[in-house]
């Protein structure tokens, strides 16, 4: 019988969470709710030295904002509790004394100047220095020295790490669910430090205890983690355990050029990185998130989903259900995904019309609040349901309907063009027209104006176009006759009134 899906988003609290990460936890949920399997958070803290203040609470808050909550976490179905990595380091001393016990660990006590010593040797020979088989009985280690001698340094209080012991001439023959076979070759590993003597284990130690011990069955991660697959599976295999499957995810390039793509790179070219406003609690600067910037969770959760996946077809716009009904590792590219800020503006362009009107009207009403403009809701929902297509993001929405709230304190020169020397006639004449309408609604007004127009042979150019110039002061904005139903008879006039004294 196969192993119960189980996977987990296991990063480290070291400041806000990049939108890399974010799709690494997004590929893990899609992988787990498709296979009706569990994705799980885990907090891999063990460096402290790195830790920074309010960065784990920022993960959990941006996990819940995209609707890709863990089912199991800190405080949530703690079934294999706990799930910070320094709430669990008494566990860890235990497996890296079993590896020293099995043969395959070691003390190492070489200090800091000996091995900078010893890289500074290589460098000048043209070298690196790998500590590993062909160096490993000649430095400082219990491989060399007794262990009685190793006994009494350890109780002497003496500083040293713990060393993984990579066997030696194997070729290890690995299978990736994206990239397939992959070979390496033990000689060219390097003995990796599993746990220190201040107690506290490296990532790697912790990492694979904690993947056997939360029954993880995948490890999906990004591409970064790939030259640690052969030390994941040795260790694996030291400890007598069964290797979860691993899959590597490509990265996410800059817009321009290769690379990974980066905060500079947002910082450069005005797009955030980041899924939430961050503020570095040491140096106070401010990073933006896609959140605040107004991007849908919806949004986020889609065009990530897209960078370096699809499902074969031309479909682009996904709803999360969509996503899980149609996720599979197989479909992942091996390549990295060039990351498109102008795109994702698209995407949310097409995530806004789909919004309900109400919603987007509550949206908007505190940017109007902030001016000083209070309207009825009813005529808000109206306005919000006529330029909703013309916009990326709620807070594009005062420019594209200003002058439904404040009469035009400009003309657009280019526009002006219009006005003629016959327009001030034609605008008293329509004055007339409105003011005898009683039904002030949209079509009404429409068929009534026309008829005019159509009875006195007037062009529509002639009238149209300085009509909206007067109420809007340029040639743009929503069908002509909804401005003139919300803006109401009155003010239409005044504004006729004035685009006549100033132009």
């Amino acid at each position: 019988m196969s192993k119960p899906i189980r996977v987990r988003f296991a990063p480290s609290p070291t400041g806000p969470l990049h939108i890399g990460g974010v799709r690494t936890a997004l590929f893990n949920y899609l992988f787990a709710k498709k296979n009706n399997g569990v994705f799980y958070l885990r907090i891999e803290d063990t460096d402290q030295n790195r830790f920074v203040p309010g960065a784990e609470a920022y993960i959990l808050e941006a996990l819940e904002w995209l609707g890709i909550s863990p089912d199991e976490t800190i405080g949530k179905n703690e079934k294999f509790g706990p799930y910070r990595q320094s709430e669990r380091k008494h566990l860890y001393k235990e497996y890296a004394d079993q590896l020293i016990n099995s043969g395959n660990a070691y003390y190492a006590f070489d200090t800091a100047e000996a091995l900078d010593f010893h890289r500074k040797q290589h460098e000048e020979q043209g070298k690196t220095f790998i500590y590993n088989w062909h160096n490993r009985e000649k430095l400082d280690t219990s491989l060399v020295i007794s262990t009685e001698e190793t006994a009494k340094r350890i109780t002497y209080g003496e500083d040293y790490v713990i060393r993984f012991k990579t066997p030696v001439n194997e070729t290890l023959q690995l299978h990736d669910l994206i990239r397939g076979d992959i070979k390496f070759e033990t000689n060219l590993l390097d003995d990796k430090v599993l746990f220190k003597s201040d107690g506290m284990p490296t990532y790697h130690l912790a990492n694979i205890v904690d993947d056997h011990l939360m029954e993880t069955s995948h490890v999906i991660r990004g591409e970064e983690w790939l030259p640690s697959m052969p030390l994941h599976v040795l260790l694996y295999r030291s400890f007598g355990w069964e290797a979860p499957e691993f899959a590597h995810l490509p990265l996410i390039l800059k817009p321009v050029g290769n690379g990974k793509l980066s905060k500079r790179d947002g910082d450069k070219l005005g797009f955030p990185v980041f899924p939430l406003d961050w503020t570095d609690p040491i140096s106070g600067e401010k990073s933006s998130g896609y959140r605040e910037k107004g991007f849908f969770p919806e949004t986020v959760i889609n065009f990530l989903a897209l960078l370096g996946w699809n499902d074969g077809t031309e479909q682009e716009l996904f709803s999360l259900a969509e996503l899980v009904d149609k996720f599979d590792l197989n479909r992942v590219h091996k390549a990295g995904a060039k990351f498109d800020p102008e795109k994702n503006k698209w995407f949310n362009h097409q995530y806004l019309v789909q919004q309900n009107d109400a919603n987007l009207a509550k949206a908007f009403a505190p940017f109007l609040t902030e001016k000083g403009i209070s309207v009825p809701e009813v005529i808000l929902i109206k306005i919000v349901s006529l330029i909703k297509e013309r916009a990326h993001f709620v807070s594009e929405f005062w420019d594209l309907s200003d002058f439904f709230f404040v009469a035009p304190s400009s003309y657009d020169e280019k526009a002006s063009k219009n006005w003629k020397e016959e327009t001030p006639v034609l605008m008293q004449e329509l004055i007339s027209v409105l003011e005898e309408i009683t039904d002030f609604t949209s079509l009404n007004i429409e068929t009534i104006v026309k008829d005019w127009m159509t009875k006195n042979e007037i062009g529509m150019g002639k009238v149209m176009q300085p009509f909206r110039l007067s109420l809007v002061g340029a040639l743009k904005g929503p069908h002509l006759f909804d401005i003139v139903e919300l803006i109401g008879k009155e003010e239409t006039i005044k504004r006729i009134e004035k685009a006549i004294d100033s132009l």
